[in-house]
């Protein structure tokens, strides 16, 4: 749904990868369930309160060890084995939402280059990617080891735009996270779509300052032919 109308001619898409290609989170939740029956002890949707603290980081498997150390558990063997039972879950567990793949073929057919704009590593990006079958979709990609700060710092939306040759006025941008996607979209005149299907951290979806507001990814190609 449009929040405003814009004049604006579209020549490149970006895109956040992880909850806006993919359900980045029901794969984590699943390898945290399998983390734990592995253990023997708790339950997955415990393990993966562990990610949401800020201490520690999204994907850090330290995460895994302070669940070990605060249940007591003997770590010795354990946590190198719980961190490849997560990380081979985790991937394992990935698909991409529906009407991803589609679409992006039709932006592909309508001639427009797409990137990614991600906190992810550049390794764990590509195997995700590569797993989902949506890496030929893009010519780049800008990760957190590329430019060694996460969003919402305006860092990682301006290497985009150096890489993918585009100005702001003519680039788009869709991504799942109010604050760290579509706020500094804003505030750089990127375009930007809040993809609100991945979103499930924001108490009240129904808010943002992104230019237009998705269901799914596949209302994208009609809104790119209304700023065409």
């Amino acid at each position: 749904m449009a929040t405003k109308i814009l004049q604006k001619s579209i020549t490149t898409v970006l895109f956040d990868m992880d909850n806006t290609l993919f359900d980045l989170v029901g794969a984590q939740i699943a390898s945290c369930h399998a983390v734990t029956k592995f253990l023997g002890n708790g339950d997955g949707d415990a393990l993966f309160e562990y990610f949401l603290r800020p201490a520690r980081g999204f994907e850090s498997h330290e995460n895994i060890l302070d669940y070990i150390v605060d249940r007591s558990l003997s770590s010795d063997g354990m946590y190198k084995n719980a961190c490849r039972i997560y990380e081979t879950g985790k991937l394992h567990h990935i698909t991409p939402y529906p009407g991803v793949m589609e679409t992006l073929e039709v932006l592909r057919e309508c001639g427009y280059p797409m990137g990614i704009v991600t906190d992810a590593h550049s390794k764990d990006a590509t195997l995700r990617l590569e797993k989902v079958g949506l890496l030929p979709f893009f010519c780049g990609m800008v990760t957190y080891d590329m430019v060694g700060v996460k969003k919402p710092a305006p860092d990682p939306f301006l290497f985009a735009l150096e890489m993918m040759k585009a100005k702001t006025h003519e680039v788009l941008l869709v991504g799942d996270s109010p604050r760290r996607d579509i706020e500094p979209c804003r505030k750089l005149g990127i375009c930007s779509v809040y993809a609100r299907y991945g979103d499930r951290f924001s108490d009240d979806r129904n808010k943002s300052d992104a230019d237009f507001t998705i269901d799914a990814l596949d209302e994208l190609p009609g809104i790119l032919a209304g700023l065409s």
